[in-house]
């Protein structure tokens, strides 16, 4: 060796030992789950991942690692950790802070309630997620969405063999931070740092007609990707198929085109086709959806079962207004136990008995120009006061009602009597004087339930025509006698 490469060689470090020789990766477990108990960030034996980046790759090792199965006593829900979990865990990773509403997931996935809280609870199962405040109901504020913590389970770490520090010796342990990596471990790393930098999709739910078609050997394809069970036969598909192009081919017959008319087997462009009309069952639920918000006892009714009731007028081609112009000629409604039963029972046999347009306008126009006459009706009763039918509202309302009536003329103010004796409205003289006496006698033992009935009955002004407005002022002062009982018996 010359003396240049000796000097080369002696300028060139040698190798630094690696400082992960001695690590060992632990034994992973079994199966991967985390009880109710430890699904709070408190209690976790996780740590909190420094950003949604590490975050997803933890999620993508979950994933693909398989140690994770849901419990065997839940008949419901995902069966393992799948794709729409990690598209979900993506939705999570971009959040801050972490607090998802149930109906935004709902929203984000096309999902039901049921299935995003399975998924959530899955990512909770697993370790990956761990509640820092529960969702509850607030009074006058509404539901409140939980919030999570993004956490890397203890898992992970083994199986890459990542060493974490835990920097602040009085923080928690959920704290502690990754400070390296083993060598094992790198090529995996890298291969999850791929995963999490790509965006995952919605998945898309495939329609399977019938059981998959195995693939061919050596084909390309997407991993999970549905294989249709038609193949198409088209010019630019490189590949062969079972069926001959001729046999789909049909040739239009010498006489149509001797007619001029031919029939393309192409589809029509979608702006060259017209509105889809409504079918015979949306019709049946467009009318019974009417007749509920127009008819006041069928407000609560069911729209489905209103809609099976009128399926016969709806066939027939009858309106709302037809159908209500029927209910009135066949009578008013007092009692309504079952809306949908009363229905029924009113509309059988309708459709036959009223065959044609012109009968049923006759019907419409019958029940409009009732109600302009029950219009009227109720507009000459409200020019007239009526007042109240209840006896304790009557007594409370009759004070105003005499208030505006003028006094007779013949009323003497200043003895509080009637001095006509020959009136036929209200007692006699020798019949006020008896009630004066009595109401006097009931006044000095402490009551004045006469003077009160006949406030009750005629008024506070027919009263004091009756036993004078002195007499009745003194009256009306003195308590009633369950509140002089009440009294005498608290003292």
């Amino acid at each position: 060796m010359s003396g240049t490469a000796t000097a080369v060689a002696v300028l060139i470090p040698a190798p630094r030992p690696s400082v992960d020789d001695d690590v060992v990766v632990s034994v992973l477990p079994a199966t991967l789950y985390v009880p109710e108990a430890s699904q709070w960030l408190s209690t976790s034996t996780g740590r909190i991942a420094s950003e949604g980046y590490s975050w997803m790759q933890a999620v993508h090792w979950v994933a693909g690692s398989g140690l994770y199965t849901p419990r065997a006593y839940r008949n419901h829900g995902p069966r393992a950790f799948g794709p729409t979990t990690v598209f979900i865990a993506q939705l999570l990773s971009e959040l801050s802070p972490c607090r998802p509403g149930v109906d935004y997931l709902m929203r984000r996935t096309s999902l039901s309630k049921r299935a995003v809280q399975d998924h959530l609870r899955m990512l909770r199962e697993t370790g990956l997620l761990a509640y820092i405040v529960k969702g509850t109901r607030v009074a006058e504020e509404g539901n409140q969405a939980s919030e999570f913590a993004l956490m890397v389970p203890p898992a992970f770490d083994q199986a890459l063999g990542i060493r974490t520090v835990q920097r602040d010796q009085g923080a928690p342990a959920y704290t502690r931070a990754m400070t390296g990596i083993a060598d094992v471990g790198r090529e995996l790393m890298a291969k999850l740092g791929r995963k999490a930098s790509q965006k995952v999709r919605k998945p898309r739910k495939a329609a399977v007609k019938g059981p998959a078609k195995p693939a061919r050997k050596g084909s390309v394809g997407v991993a999970g990707a549905a294989v249709s069970d038609e193949a198409r036969c088209t010019p630019m598909q490189v590949g062969s198929c079972s069926s001959s192009p001729a046999a789909t081919t049909s040739l239009p017959s010498e006489t149509d085109i001797a007619g001029g008319q031919s029939e393309s087997s192409t589809r029509k462009k979608s702006g060259q086709r017209g509105r889809r009309g409504i079918n015979t069952v949306g019709r049946r639920y467009q009318l019974a959806a009417e007749l509920i918000r127009e008819i006041p006892w069928l407000g609560r009714a069911s729209t489905p079962r209103i809609a099976w009731v009128v399926r016969h007028v709806a066939d027939a081609g009858w309106s709302s207004a037809e159908v209500q112009g029927w209910l009135h000629a066949r009578g008013e409604v007092d009692t309504v136990h079952r809306a949908s039963g009363l229905l029924a029972t009113l509309l059988r046999g309708a459709h036959g008995i009223v065959r044609t347009p012109a009968a049923r306008a006759g019907l419409v126009s019958d029940w409009r120009d009732s109600r302009i006459a029950a219009a009227r009706r109720h507009q000459e009763l409200e020019a007239v006061p009526q007042g109240p039918r209840s006896q304790a509202a009557k007594a409370a309302w009759m004070p105003y009602l005499t208030a505006r009536q003028a006094l007779p003329t013949d009323y003497d103010k200043t003895a509080g009597t009637v001095v006509d004796q020959h009136t036929e409205l209200g007692p006699s003289i020798q019949e006020a004087a008896d009630m004066r006496v009595l109401a006097l006698a009931e006044y000095s033992d402490g009551h004045a339930n006469l003077i009160r009935s006949v406030i009750t009955s005629n008024g506070r002004p027919g009263a004091e025509a009756i036993f004078g407005a002195e007499l009745v002022r003194r009256a009306l002062n003195i308590p009633r006698p369950t509140h002089q009982t009440t009294t005498a018996h608290h003292r």
